[in-house]
């Protein structure tokens, strides 16, 4: 007979039911050993401190931020009520400072760290490239969509570094998905609102590069207050010129130069035997299913010298996981807790040394966040 050929495939849906409302694409699965696993770390007194302790542990300092990653990461609880109001869950941060500050490597840990993450620079990102675009087809001539960072990073992080070197009309475009998590498009007879439903964390250098001590802090952003307010926490993150911090920090750099993989002798075989080292862990650790360890084994280097308060540091496979676990937790707040955050927050709003960014509602939603997302750690 003869044969068709096919101009264009296409996909004719004659049903769609969506399962869930998660914002995960699709629902990992853990072993039990996994899941007694989280429940032991988790039930150790200082199961935080070890926590906040492996979050980029190669980065000097900056136990605040640290922290904040660590919210970021496990995520408040998003709530949808009756009505079709949804409430955002996901956490936003924005670290500003000086260059030479660690913050791109901290965006870097989170896209290596998340279930869900996508990288992109401000210089080199657009509205669209953000959040959706409308292309049309060179074949058929028809226009369909295609989908940003945003939201490809639904149910995960999106890491923004060089936050202020983007356009002011490219910022503007992802006002709507910091707040209500969709990206409206109405363009080429198109008209359609994608999830987007995903954490920030941007990092930014201040108006003049380096941060001026002598100046406000909004004169040292370039932000407008609208697109501050929709980040969760704001941090500034400041080159310290002390000789005992200087000294700390060129210590801690020098071990991680000096770090080398076992079986690497700085030759290329060592590196040739690294790799099929590597390779034949892998394939025993198929063979026998081996479980992930969930501390990393000690090193001088990586992790400086023995203290009596030193607590061995989470893997990163296994952090992973942990994150990825927590994520499903949704843990509610008591009656206490919400009195508690109230007062704080009547307290904010009457403070008059607060008045330098704005204390809004958006603010309360903060401190409710924060609580429900340290409750899931």
């Amino acid at each position: 007979g003869e044969s068709v050929a096919i101009r264009q495939p296409y996909l004719r849906v004659v049903g769609l039911e969506e399962d869930s409302d998660s914002g995960s694409r699709s629902t990992p699965t853990f072993t039990l050993e996994e899941e007694q696993n989280f429940r032991d770390f988790a039930s150790q007194s200082d199961c935080l401190d070890r926590l906040f302790g492996s979050i980029a542990p190669s980065i000097f300092g900056s136990p605040d931020i640290k922290r904040a990653i660590s919210c970021l990461l496990f995520g408040g609880s998003r709530k949808r009520l009756p009505d079709g109001t949804r409430i955002r869950g996901d956490i936003n941060v924005l670290m500003l400072g000086d260059p030479s500050t660690a913050k791109s490597q901290f965006l870097k840990f989170v896209e290596q760290t998340a279930p869900i993450s996508v990288y992109t620079s401000g210089k080199g990102s657009s509205a669209a490239g953000l959040t959706a675009s409308v292309i049309r087809d060179a074949t058929s001539g028809e226009f369909y969509l295609e989908g940003g960072a945003m939201v490809l990073a639904d149910g995960g992080v999106v890491c923004i570094d060089e936050f202020d070197k983007m356009g002011d009309n490219d910022r503007v475009a992802i006002h709507e998905v910091m707040e209500q998590q969709t990206v409206t498009i109405s363009k080429a007879g198109i008209h359609t609102s994608l999830n987007a439903r995903c954490s920030v964390v941007a990092a930014a250098n201040p108006i003049m590069g380096t941060y001026d001590h002598n100046a406000t802090i909004t004169k040292n952003i370039s932000l407008p207050a609208s697109l501050l307010s929709r980040f969760d926490l704001l941090f500034i993150v400041l080159d310290q010129m002390t000789a005992r911090h200087d000294r700390d920090l060129s210590e801690h750099v020098l071990r991680m130069h000096r770090y080398r993989r076992p079986g690497d002798d700085g030759t290329s075989a060592g590196l040739f035997n690294e790799r099929k080292e590597d390779q034949r862990d892998e394939e025993e650790n198929e063979e026998d299913d081996a479980m992930i360890p969930v501390f990393t084994k000690y090193n001088r280097l990586l992790h400086g010298p023995r203290t009596t308060g030193h607590k061995d540091l989470l893997s990163t496979d296994f952090l992973k996981l942990f994150v990825a676990y927590a994520k499903r937790r949704n843990p509610a707040l008591t009656p206490e807790a919400s009195e508690q955050i109230v007062n704080n927050y009547v307290e904010m709003r009457q403070d008059a040394t607060n008045k330098t960014i704005p204390i809004t509602v958006r603010a309360l939603e903060t401190m409710i966040r924060l609580s429900t997302a340290h409750a899931k750690l």
